[in-house]
């Protein structure tokens, strides 16, 4: 009977936090994506956030608060896997030592600056431009992840997945806002 509570209480607790013992299983592709994703996502949610106070489309405003709260949930996780593994939040500061993951694919810092300048009448325009972009970048690191020479990480390989589903379906959406 103990081994079956031990059994339950192992994994009810790996269901809310990922934690199982497979979660513990990774390789540096693993670590890359976690570390490239964190500041991608910090920004992201940067950039969604020059919306709340500009006049735009209400399902845009709507779309840029979800991703506001889905990107914050996902550094969750992703910095507490790092954790959970020993390994450093922060990757290597040389752009080179992520050509083999495909590169950072974060948006250039002067558009980001430029967007937050755009006078109101080109914002939406602007916004929906660098955040396209933005979320793109994040499918392309998540399919490095899941690719051939990817991650072996059960919970971060599902991340990825997700990433690819949710942004591309974001992407679609901003494509779709009428300006």
């Amino acid at each position: 009977m103990r081994l079956v509570l031990a059994v339950v209480a192992l994994l009810l607790t790996g269901c809310g936090s990922g934690a199982t013992a497979a979660a513990r299983e990774y390789n540096p592709a693993d670590v890359m994506f976690l570390q490239m994703l964190i500041p991608q996502n910090r920004q992201g949610i940067e950039i969604a956030g020059l919306a709340a106070d500009r006049p735009v489309p209400a399902s845009l405003k709507e779309l840029a608060a979800a991703i506001e709260v889905t990107q914050q949930t996902e550094i969750e996780d992703m910095r507490r896997w790092l954790h959970d593994w020993h390994q450093p939040e922060a990757m290597d500061a040389n752009p080179q030592a992520h050509a083999g993951h495909g590169g950072m694919k974060m948006t250039a810092p002067d558009l980001v600056g430029a967007l937050r300048t755009a006078p109101d009448s080109e914002f939406t325009r602007r916004f929906l431009d660098v955040l396209t972009g933005q979320q793109q970048g994040a499918v392309e690191l998540a399919q490095a992840e899941n690719g051939t020479n990817g991650g072996v990480n059960t919970p971060a390989r599902d991340l990825a997945r997700r990433v690819i589903e949710s942004r591309t379906a974001e992407v679609k959406q901003l494509l779709n806002v009428k300006t």
